[in-house]
């Protein structure tokens, strides 16, 4: 099981200094996070730095935790992640999920709040995405979106597709069903947190479901299970193993250490350079 890390605050130059020191204490992963405007939170444009942390790292996944395409042109989105893409040389994973509606950048600026139509955008933009990264030009008509055949040049440097983890809230089908057609869940359960890496029982039922629900779509190639959390491996290297432990037993391929009410950049840097839980 691979482990990446969440960058939740810090300035922008901090936040890519810390990229590179994650890169250095062996993380697999680095994340940014995407949103507009949360309350009174300083918050960074994701692709200006997943840009630079693509420059500065040689080997870590680069990604943000969850990006939300609902607020965003398809075709513009894409271009910025085919940008990250060749940047990286490859390193890029793009997660999505419908967006929080704490962010003013949705109702407050005139985008469609509702989860249904914020559902419908996704499924839309995900459709237009995996087009328009093909050899042929695309065309598409839509709900939202609607336009002729067109090519975006340069293709990824991944292939056939810049890989995509959806957020899937268990136990809604219609929700699993979409992250299960993609390349990753990024897993959503009923839990306060939202996060079952606490109950091994739920994460392995919602493993088991999206494998078999894979299967029956004829849906084999790599797919990844992604579970997020926070650890203390200062203070509880045991509690902070059996959780990693747990996590990769029942099915988890990728680990998030994800501690949303981290607001010191010393405590934040500190988590960074203690490295992935040995499990």
């Amino acid at each position: 099981m691979q482990q990446g890390i969440l960058l939740t605050t810090g300035d922008a130059r901090t936040t890519v200094d810390l990229a590179t020191e994650a890169e250095a204490a062996g993380w697999d992963g680095v994340f940014t996070w995407d949103a507009i405007a949360i309350g009174s939170a300083d918050v960074l444009d994701p692709w200006a730095l997943l840009a630079a942390m693509a420059v500065r790292t040689e080997r870590v996944r680069l990604g943000a935790m969850v990006f939300a395409p609902a607020r965003r042109r398809p075709w513009k989105l894409l271009k910025e992640a085919v940008t990250i893409d060749h940047l990286s040389n490859g390193r890029l994973v793009v997660p999505v999920g419908l967006g929080t509606l704490d962010d003013a950048g949705f109702g407050n600026v005139g985008e469609a709040p509702e989860a249904r139509a914020r559902a419908r955008r996704l499924d839309e933009t995900l459709a237009i995405l995996d087009g328009l990264q093909g050899e042929e030009p695309f065309a598409f008509d839509g709900e939202h979106y609607a336009f002729g055949p067109m090519a975006l040049r340069p293709l990824p440097v991944q292939r056939p597709r810049i890989p995509v983890w959806v957020v899937g809230a268990w136990p809604h089908e219609r929700s699993m069903r979409r992250a299960a057609r993609w390349d990753g869940l990024v897993v959503q359960g009923p839990g306060e947190d939202g996060a079952p890496s606490g109950n091994p029982a739920a994460l392995a039922e919602i493993t088991a479901w999206v494998r078999a629900e894979r299967a029956a779509a004829g849906l084999d190639g790599p797919y990844d299970i992604v579970a997020s959390g926070a650890t203390s491996p200062d203070e509880d290297p045991a509690g902070a193993a059996a959780t990693l432990r747990v996590a990769r037993e029942a099915g988890a391929t990728w680990w998030i250490e994800a501690d949303w009410s981290a607001v010191d950049p010393d405590a934040l840097r500190a988590r960074v350079a203690a490295g992935p839980v040995r499990h």
